[in-house]
């Protein structure tokens, strides 16, 4: 079915939800304005979390043109090890690259540690086949040796196959055919091909690749066919979009051959949105840093381009080769566990208290401190108004300060003090790694605005901003909605590539164009097929290239028409850009061929001031937050801020899917988007 997606003036409107681990939230941009909700997810199963907020908000099929939605399904499902019973068949000889991986150990020191293949060493096989880098069959598939095989696993109770050969990217033939004599003796496994999902070199971090989207792919397409289920009950017949890890959307109905796409879903979709936000508001480098209630996202976005990662680390061992968005997260959250170690040193995470049983104060059987107890103890967050709880009318702070008490004597500390300690630790954790994104990298934070959100994130912001040195933090209108925002504000996008690995005066150009075009032509065909009304498109190239004999390769913007000796050139540009200088005359390789096309949805009109008229912000009320000491501090309404106004600090700014802190010496004021800028006075 096709539907136009909205435009402005259009009866229905548009939601984004982001599922995350403790609240699924939801933004609604419709004819009458926007509404933003929090409500507890449902980790047993996630379609439902969705459905609670839609009619949470009180929202029907007739009010929706297009659902988007972010989750966090493929993530926990690689980090709690609760993905699909997997097999793995691969080439003689190669049972066991995803344990010899590269070398690396998990600890930098001693020589012991364990590690956790998705799929274990008894459910992986070997076939008699061999190709070589070129494409040329050495060893010819045994068809009956497959057949055997499949027929000696149909009592293992399995639900996904994945198929690895050696150099498969040059030569899929060997795969296409094994996974069709998979499929003849079982038509309920889902069988997949390495080639289809990542057709680029690197055995290890292939097969690894492979593995993600075979370990994922049951449980999300079940995710898909019950969502799907319980919007048709809900007679909604339009589009569902769900957010990848590369900051683009694709349909439901393609999920789950995109499983492994899906692990970034929801933090990808707050660093499109912040980068977004920061652009309209003139600052085109940004750091985003989203805190919830189990982590803390942080990624960097230059000249209005977030930083895409050609491969990421999972877990130990278990690489991902897709474009992601580099997004580095810590167990930094509101439901971050403070604890003292063996050494009687106060520690906070990666534990958390989740959603059940939560921090103390949400009265759900939390025994322990958390960081949301610390911030309600020191009268940060409103005990009177608790966010996105619909069992508490009040905050329980007498047994979260008892609890911080008992913490804090065996180091002499007062409850005061032992939260300002455990604020001050995991604020310097946040830093921490804010400063690792930029001045690791040559980037300076000064040059940076910090895009602060999430539920928690806006409590620590002025914190964060004050130990990094960033001059500006902006706080977005709904920050603790950001994600579901995000995926609101989203784009399709389909990532293709290829491996070629030639020395470049060896390339056929007419190949490398008719590669692209190839991609080129599958990704539109793609968008074609999700069926949403487009805008426009968008298709940018890039190759990989290298100096004959280098591993590492750089990313390189061209066009799909370059002669060789201008791919050369562009090539030498970026690596003087990146090293300083060039190596010579010493020959190149084109290591490989990607290619990204993008579908520009129509979107709602910004709103947009014509007028800041400068004056202070008028407090509703006060009340003794603790600083360092108890201070009586302004409490604002962010609803009541027009453009223009400011504020000094102390102050908190209340809403209702966040708390801002705004520390003493610093400044605020409201821009013509309704972004609260803060910096230090």
């Amino acid at each position: 079915m096709h539907h136009a997606s909205p435009r402005i003036g259009s009866m229905a409107g548009i939601v984004g939800i982001d599922v995350g681990g403790t609240f699924t939230d939801l933004f609604f941009s419709g004819p009458d304005g926007i509404s933003v909700l929090k409500v507890p997810s449902t980790p047993d199963d996630p379609s439902r979390g969705l459905i609670d907020a839609i009619d949470a908000a009180g929202l029907t099929a007739a009010d929706l043109d297009v659902i988007l939605h972010g989750t966090t399904i493929a993530t926990n499902a690689v980090i709690e090890r609760r993905g699909a019973r997997c097999a793995l068949v691969t080439t003689k000889g190669f049972r066991d690259v995803l344990e010899l991986g590269r070398r690396d150990r998990r600890a930098m020191y001693g020589l012991t540690g364990t590690q956790d293949p998705l799929i274990p060493r008894r459910m992986r096989w070997e076939i008699s086949e061999r190709t070589n880098h070129h494409g040329e069959v050495i060893t010819p598939l045994n068809d009956d040796e497959v057949r055997a095989l499949a027929r000696a696993l149909k009592g293992e109770g399995l639900e996904a196959v994945v198929i690895s050969f050696l150099h498969s990217y040059t030569y899929p033939e060997h795969e296409i055919t094994a996974k069709r004599i998979f499929l003849e003796e079982s038509a309920d496994w889902q069988v997949i091909t390495s080639h289809e999902v990542v057709r680029e070199y690197y055995e290890f971090e292939r097969t690894s690749t492979a593995t993600v989207q075979g370990y994922l792919q049951p449980l999300v397409s079940r995710y898909s066919k019950n969502l799907s289920a319980k919007l048709a009950q809900k007679n909604f017949d339009r589009q569902t979009l769900v957010m990848q890890s590369n900051g683009g959307l694709v349909p439901l109905r393609q999920l789950s051959a995109k499983a492994a796409n899906m692990v970034r879903s929801g933090p990808a979709a707050g660093v499109m949105a912040a980068a977004r936000i920061a652009g309209e508001a003139g600052f085109n480098s940004v750091i985003t840093g989203d805190m919830g209630g189990t982590s803390y996202d942080v990624a960097v976005v230059v000249d209005g381009v977030p930083q895409i990662a050609d491969m990421t680390e999972l877990d130990f061992r278990i690489p991902l080769r897709l474009p992601m968005i580099d997004v580095h997260t810590i167990g930094a959250g509101g439901g971050s566990i403070a604890y003292l170690d063996r050494g009687g040193i106060l520690q906070v995470g990666p534990r958390s208290a989740g959603a059940v049983p939560g921090p103390i104060c949400f009265g759900r059987g939390g025994t322990e401190p958390t960081v949301t107890d610390c911030n309600a103890v020191l009268g940060r967050i409103n005990a009177d108004h608790p966010i996105g709880l619909k069992h508490l009318s009040r905050l329980d702070i007498e047994p979260a300060s008892k609890a911080l008490a008992r913490l804090g004597e065996p180091l002499g500390l007062g409850v005061e003090e032992t939260a300002e300690a455990v604020l001050t630790l995991v604020n310097h954790v946040m830093a921490r790694r804010t400063r690792l994104l930029t001045i690791e990298r040559g980037l300076d934070p000064r040059d940076f605005a910090l895009v602060i959100f999430g539920g928690a994130g806006p409590l620590h912001g002025a914190a964060v901003m004050r130990e990094v040195g960033i001059r500006t933090m902006l706080l977005p209108p709904y920050p603790g909605v950001l994600c579901a925002l995000g995926c609101a504000v989203a784009d399709m996008r389909y990532d293709l590539s290829l491996t070629v690995e030639r020395p470049l005066a060896e390339v056929d150009p007419t190949t490398l164009r008719s590669a692209f075009a190839e991609q080129r032509a599958a990704g539109l065909k793609q968008i074609a097929d999700s069926g949403v009304d487009m805008a426009s498109t968008v298709i940018r190239h890039a190759v990989n290239m290298s100096y004959v004999g280098q591993i590492h390769s750089l990313r390189v913007a061209v066009e799909a028409d370059w002669s060789l000796e201008r791919l050369r050139e562009a090539f030498e540009e970026t690596y003087r850009a990146e090293n300083g200088s060039t190596l010579g005359d010493i020959p190149v390789a084109l290591v490989g061929a990607m290619t990204t096309v993008e579908g520009i949805r129509h979107k709602p009109a910004n709103q947009v001031a014509e007028t800041e008229i400068k004056r202070p912000a008028e407090p509703t009320g006060h009340r003794n937050v603790h600083f360092r000491k108890w201070m009586r501090t302004p409490i604002y309404d962010r609803a009541s801020f027009q453009p223009g106004m400011t504020l000094t600090g102390p102050a908190i700014i209340e809403q209702a899917d966040t708390t801002t802190v705004i520390e003493p010496g610093m400044a605020a004021v409201v821009d013509r988007f309704s972004n609260v800028l803060v910096e230090v006075a």
